[in-house]
């Protein structure tokens, strides 16, 4: 009896052995106090919140040319912390015009205040049920940010989206608000197509159902913020503070000049894009040079 108790225990152990590293790893409660921001990560038919280390070095100021933009969002950042109504925000526009980059410089704004980051991927949508229920007893506030966000035709996550956002039986808690990214202002595809099953009765159109269900996920979002591409004079009013920044960091001394502007301007012409980004990478790619000049 005892040795087949023994050869039992030995199989039951090869094959734990061998299920281990199949089963999800045991997750540590998150340390809100000292984590400021966490991304959701999908693992099997659930997920975690994986906390993020991230560098609060972007601040409000840094955004040039978007003051509307800035000073709405921050308003409605404003009322959520204090625990005033506010509402999910979608900012939509020209790529690289620093959509992404306010969401983060208000998590360096209001950390101190317990502003929280969640970063949720576009197709773990599904998932945010899940990632609201962790966050609605915890006395921090959320916001979910879920950049480049944009669905195909035939996709059903924004559905879970939308309930979310607004239509389902439970009240979403008040600790936690969605901003969402997009290069386009409504986030699913019209087609020509979609208005083919629309009638004329009495002279009144009436959408085709496939229509208003496309659009009411946008509506759901109760402040649009549109990003317009750059001027070259805000191009340049962008280039110039980066370069400032950045120099002033390496102790670097520099002017600006028009053989600085027109070698800007040939980098954005190279790139076929006038924007934020287009700015900040040729501030570093000049400081870079003139810092590597220097030390040869």
């Amino acid at each position: 009896m005892d040795s087949r108790l023994n050869a039992f225990l030995q199989r039951a152990e090869s094959v734990l052995a061998r299920l281990e590293p199949l089963l999800p790893a045991q997750r540590g409660a998150i340390d809100w106090q000292h984590s400021l921001a966490a991304r959701w990560h999908r693992e099997g038919r659930s997920g975690y919140l994986q906390p993020l280390s991230i560098d609060l070095d972007l601040s409000l100021s840094d955004l040039i040319g978007v003051d509307a933009q800035r000073e709405q969002l921050a308003r409605n950042t404003r009322q959520f912390i204090q625990g005033l109504p506010a509402n999910h925000a979608l900012l939509w526009g020209a790529r690289g015009t620093g959509k992404s980059s306010l969401v983060r410089a208000l998590l360096a704004e209001h950390a101190a205040a317990g502003l929280r980051l969640i970063e949720i991927e576009r197709d773990h949508l599904a998932d945010l049920p899940r990632v609201v229920e962790q966050l609605s007893r915890l006395p921090q506030r959320f916001v979910l940010f879920c950049d480049d966000l944009s669905f195909e035709a035939g996709e059903g996550d924004y559905r879970v989206l939308k309930s979310v956002l607004d239509g389902s039986l439970e009240r979403s808690p008040d600790n936690v608000l969605l901003y969402a990214t997009s290069n386009r202002r409504h986030l699913l595809p019209e087609k020509h197509s979609d208005n083919q099953a629309s009638q004329m009765v009495d002279g009144e159109l009436h959408p085709s159902e496939a229509v208003e269900d496309k659009i009411a996920l946008s509506d759901r979002f109760g402040l649009w913020l549109s990003f317009y591409p750059f001027t070259q004079d805000h191009f340049l009013a962008v280039v110039r503070h980066w370069i400032e920044v950045q120099a002033a960091q390496a102790g670097l001394s520099w002017q600006w000049s028009e053989a600085l502007e027109k070698a800007a301007i040939r980098w954005a012409l190279g790139r076929g894009n006038r924007n934020g980004r287009c700015a900040y990478q040729f501030a570093r790619h000049w400081v870079g040079l003139q810092l590597l000049e220097s030390q040869s």
